[in-house]
């Protein structure tokens, strides 16, 4: 099967697509990839080294929640079109919303990973302004669900969303994203310390949660400082935070030796439809403390170590108690271990895909 995948570069989608991408091809599937947010840089595209049957189209257009990219949309619109016709494919496998709206009679799905809206709310508590910007925005994606043949969230919660703020679709489902194990260590001896993961220019992630409190082990927090859509900065976060390292992005050979070492990973987002950084801590063996929010309850249910929702004092206490306790550390470390391999590896996600496009693909040669 042929199947054409867009993507972005700027976020988490990135990581779903390689596991999707690479397992696909292992498994005799050929791929076109479509990228947009930004033109990718020599680490992001290693994977792709060797892989037959992967056509790879790197583009800098805008995304669609990135302000003022209406003109960006438009062209990159176009050039999906004119990629489609050149390569003829079975299926389309949209990360994006606005892609939807193609007029085409080949079977669409699109991904709702992740909106604006449910994203503003989530922050804000509050509804986005209604400036003319956002009126696009959510014009464009009702039209793009409204174009898909299947609607796909990775979470319950994240489907409630795309119901609630824009649209039902014609038919939704829920695949959870999925993590390959092997690319991970759970068997490294821990160190007493606390591992998050998140960037520090999106007010979702909420890392800042972990330097409010003085915390009874060493924490290292691991994100980006460059918004990019607008160069934004986290300065001051520092001068608040004594015991707490900050550092940059990291290379993945490095980011998986830190969740190895790690005893206890902290998600503190209190805006989160899936999380893949859980995904990778859990099947690193760390215990998971999670910030009490629906979509982390779905998600993983007694296998994580909540604390109260968005509350410093309450995560700097779960902290306390995980690291005085070594048992019961270890205790909800082999829960999200468990759980993850349950659950969320890169085979059953595969799984359920090739099942689906296989069922749509037939559907349409019966049509």
């Amino acid at each position: 099967m042929h199947v054409l995948i867009t993507a972005d570069t700027v976020g988490g989608v990135w990581t779903y697509t390689r596991e999707l991408v690479s397992a696909l091809i292992r498994k005799g599937h050929r791929i076109t990839l479509v990228s947009f947010g930004k033109l990718p840089c020599t680490t992001q595209i290693a994977w792709m080294q060797g892989l037959p049957r992967l056509d790879y189209r790197p583009t800098p257009y805008a995304l669609e929640w990135m302000q003022d990219s209406a003109e960006d949309i438009k062209l990159s619109v176009k050039y999906v079109q004119e990629v489609i016709a050149e390569v003829r494919p079975d299926l389309l496998h949209f990360n994006q919303y606005a892609y939807g709206a193609i007029e085409t009679s080949l079977p669409k799905i699109v991904v709702a990973h992740s909106d604006v809206v449910s994203w503003w709310i989530g922050v804000k508590r509050e509804e986005p302004p209604s400036t003319d910007w956002m009126k696009w925005y959510r014009e464009t994606v009702c039209t793009g669900l409204a174009g898909a043949d299947v609607v796909i969230s990775p979470s319950q919660w994240m489907m409630g969303n795309v119901t609630k703020y824009y649209l039902q679709p014609v038919r939704g489902q829920v695949i959870y994203n999925g993590r390959d194990p092997a690319l991970f260590d759970p068997n490294t001896q821990k160190k007493k310390q606390v591992l998050s993961i998140g960037r520090l220019w999106d007010e979702a992630k909420q890392v800042s949660l972990l330097t409010k409190r003085l915390q009874e082990l060493p924490v290292l927090i691991v994100g980006s400082r460059e918004h990019p859509d607008k160069v934004l900065s986290a300065e001051g976060l520092e001068s608040t935070a004594p015991g707490v390292t900050f550092c940059e992005q990291q290379s993945e050979q490095q980011i998986s030796k830190l969740f190895a070492e790690a005893s206890i990973y902290a998600a503190c987002s209190c805006y989160e439809p899936f999380g893949l950084a859980l995904v990778e801590a859990a099947l690193s063996r760390c215990a998971l403390i999670a910030n009490d929010i629906l979509s982390l309850r779905e998600l993983w249910g007694d296998a994580a170590y909540y604390f109260s929702t968005n509350d410093a004092g309450s995560l700097a206490e779960a902290i306390r108690r995980l690291g005085s306790d070594g048992e019961l550390c270890q205790a909800y470390a082999q829960r999200a271990y468990q759980h993850a391999q349950r659950n969320f590896t890169s085979d059953q996600m595969i799984r359920v895909y090739e099942q689906l496009y296989g069922a749509l693909v037939a559907q349409e040669a019966a049509a």
